[in-house]
């Protein structure tokens, strides 16, 4: 079983001891001399070249520059702690290929080490993707004896300083629900395990990325199902480390190999925003991309969650009128309706009946909305009859234990088990072909990502395929959904996780995921545009979440959907409420839909490339709409210029949108204006002779 990194800090500074990168002995930035290489894989844009131990370094095409110094990039270790570090350069090929990701170029290299250990790198660069190269290993044993394996690393780079620090992105998930982006300060170490963090935290999108104001490096695994490997992320006495790794358990007997994954390196300009969209390119090619979202998708969302789980109908349904007359088109059933996570059985103080829960959602209906209900597939609560009657449904570890939902106190189901995919099936065509919803929002932490599954009344085959086949149990859900309703909008929501990329092509709708800050409904949002496409239907969720309650300037500005939870026209209920809509507040919040519905900018393309979300001050967002550019800036208080990026030709007049203010005009070549303000800065770009 594979439960924690296979490299933790003082390994790899241990395996980078005696390098250049240890010993920081040239400069940062500088470019080594060219007949240190041996060996070179690459493309226009980015080298990747081998020394006569088949070390690596990442060089820059367009100037020559050495963005890393040679470094055992791609090593084998055994079980005894041996780091099979160096090979001898035994040969080296380049042939033409066309595949699933067009036209491209592959260089095999291989290598021999001192104990007979076969080394052969295969390097594939597309024309598609510059600067994204597809990394695989092979390592065979040539000796006479067996070699007990513990391990490989691969892609293990270190990007040297230039003295203005480093940013990063790590797609694992954290109980602490920590920032996606964040500095890399003296100390930092994070192992980025892809396998479970904590009892209902795991999984994630398996790609870290670390960068400078002038370059970026990253890595990851391209493969179509989920892999339990680790992407430690730390700060060196010259820079910061990035790496692949897997705990791979295996006695490799006389002309016996080891496959590593399919991964990838590469090299970027800016911030992540170029390596998670060139991922999602990548991993589409493979079958795996985020469906077009339909037309509900962007519609404003109202949530009942306000009135929290103690609500009662008769208060729901009053405050329709004024979701309706502020402008927003769902009404969502939260928590509460049901008597426990497992059974979901309907709440007879709430519903009497499944007649009387038909019969809410025409009243929703009635109320010119669309009905959306709460739902936490996976959990089973411990006084549930699904428990008592198919305990063989729950996940177990090697110890025949369960595995615990923290959240709602309750256990996990097993996603690869049939009678689990059985009798959710069921449940989804009941809530959306019987009951009348038109959405789902699928809830919980737990949701994804699982632990390896050792129940053996599942009979499987090994027990990470529970880990591998979740993203089918969420390909059931939602193509049931869809089977009922065309145009279902299936809501995905790790409550305040990083997203597992293998869900995400079945999802047609994902919130900030109970966002901690501004900072992280923005970073969110221009992680999950990457991910799943320029116009991806990213909700910010609740406006009462972040910003003391108020939250709008973040989700509009980066073209998210707006969502809110307020009640009316008494308060509601829960942790700190303070939901009312107020006279004060119905002003705000009406304003502030008025302008998402006016220019509805989720379904515009959402520019990440811009901008630098970690080096660019004031933090910058920029979305295409109807030939017209939007951009939003924030910060605490700034005052100077800034940069309106991405203009074409001609002459654009600038309006702050917020606050209805002529801002004046500017062209490509002269895109620089002066602007004070606090918190946020909304503009609006036309094009002269646009409307």
């Amino acid at each position: 079983m594979i439960s924690r990194p296979l490299v933790h800090r003082r390994h790899l500074l241990g395996l980078l001891a005696g390098t250049v990168i240890a010993s920081g002995l040239t400069r940062a930035g500088q470019a080594l001399s060219a007949d240190l290489a041996l060996a070179s894989a690459g493309d226009s844009s980015l080298t990747i070249e081998y020394d006569s131990r088949l070390h690596s370094r990442l060089v820059r095409k367009s100037d020559n520059l050495a963005l890393t110094d040679f470094a055992p990039s791609d090593t084998l270790t055994l079980k005894d702690g041996t780091v099979v570090d160096a090979f001898s350069l035994t040969g080296q090929t380049k042939t033409a290929v066309t595949d699933r990701h067009g036209k491209g170029t592959r260089f095999v290299i291989t290598g021999r080490s001192a104990d007979a250990i076969e080394k052969t790198l295969t390097v594939t660069f597309y024309n598609n993707y510059p600067g994204f190269g597809l990394v695989t290993t092979r390592y065979r044993n040539g000796g006479t004896a067996a070699i007990e394996v513990a391990g490989w690393r691969g892609n293990a780079h270190t990007l040297k300083s230039s003295g203005s620090g480093f940013w990063s992105w790590s797609g694992a998930t954290h109980p602490d629900r920590r920032d996606w982006v964040q500095p890399v300060k003296d100390g930092f170490d994070q192992p980025n395990f892809m396998g479970m963090n904590a009892s209902d935290y795991g999984s994630g999108t398996p790609v870290v990325d670390a960068w400078r104001p002038d370059a970026g490096i990253a890595t990851g695994h391209i493969e179509v199902t989920p892999k339990l490997i680790s992407l430690p992320l730390l700060a060196t006495p010259v820079g910061a480390s990035i790496a692949i790794d897997q705990a791979r358990a295996m006695t490799l007997a006389p002309g016996e190999s080891l496959d590593t994954l399919d991964t990838f390196v590469t090299m970027h300009t800016r911030d992540y925003y170029a390596t998670l969209d060139t991922y999602r390119r990548i991993m589409a090619d493979r079958g795996l991309a985020a469906p077009k979202p339909p037309e509900g998708a962007y519609e404003a969302i109202w949530c009942a969650w306000g009135y929290d789980r103690i609500f009662n109908v008769p208060e729901i349904e009053g405050t329709y009128s004024k979701v309706k007359e502020l402008g927003f088109k769902w009404a969502v059933l939260d928590d509460g309706w049901q008597t426990n996570e497992g059974d979901w059985n309907l709440d007879p103080r709430k519903f009497r009946s499944e007649a009387d829960m038909i019969a809410f959602v025409k009243t929703i209906r009635a109320a010119g909305l669309k009905p959306k209900l709460w739902l936490a597939p996976l959990a089973v609560d411990p006084g549930a009859d699904l428990l008592h009657d198919h305990t063989d449904m729950l996940l177990l570890d090697e110890n025949g234990a369960v595995h615990d939902v923290t959240w709602w106190n309750a256990f996990y189901l097993c996603p690869a088990y049939e009678p689990t995919r059985d009798y959710t099936k069921k449940l989804i065509h009941k809530i959306i072909a019987e009951w009348g919803y038109e959405g789902l929002k699928l809830d919980g932490q737990h949701m994804n990502g699982v632990a390896p599954c050792y129940n053996p009344l599942h009979n499987h085959a090994r027990p990470e395929e529970s880990v591998e086949k979740l993203q089918d149990f969420w390909k059931l859900v939602y193509d049931t959904a869809r089977e009922a309703n065309p145009q279902a909008v299936v809501e995905f929501c790790p409550c305040g996780t990083s997203y597992a990329f293998h869900n995400l092509p079945f999802t047609n709708q994902v919130p900030a995921s109970d966002p901690l800050s501004s900072w992280q409904v923005r970073h969110k949002g221009k992680s999950l545009k990457a991910l799943m496409g320029r116009d991806a239907a990213y909700a910010g969720d609740h406006v009462e979440l972040s910003d003391n309650g108020n939250d709008w300037a973040s989700t509009v500005g980066i073209g998210a959907v707006i969502s809110t939870k307020f009640t009316w026209p008494n308060e509601g209920r829960g942790k700190d409420s303070k939901f009312r809509l107020t006279p004060e507040r119905e002003a705000v919040w009406r304003k502030w839909a008025d302008i998402y519905n006016t220019r509805m900018l989720p379904k515009g393309q959402y520019l990440g490339e811009l901008y630098d979300i970690g080096f660019d001050k004031p933090e910058a967002h920029a979305v295409a709409k109807d030939g017209k550019l939007y951009y939003g800036f924030y910060s605490p208080q700034w005052s100077g210029e800034i940069e309106l990026r991405g203009l074409k030709s001609g002459t654009y007049s600038v309006t702050d949108y917020f606050n209805g203010k002529d801002l004046g005009t500017v062209t490509a070549s002269s895109s620089r204006i002066n602007a004070s303000f606090e918190k946020f800065l909304l503009i609006e770009a036309v094009p002269a002779g646009k409307a």
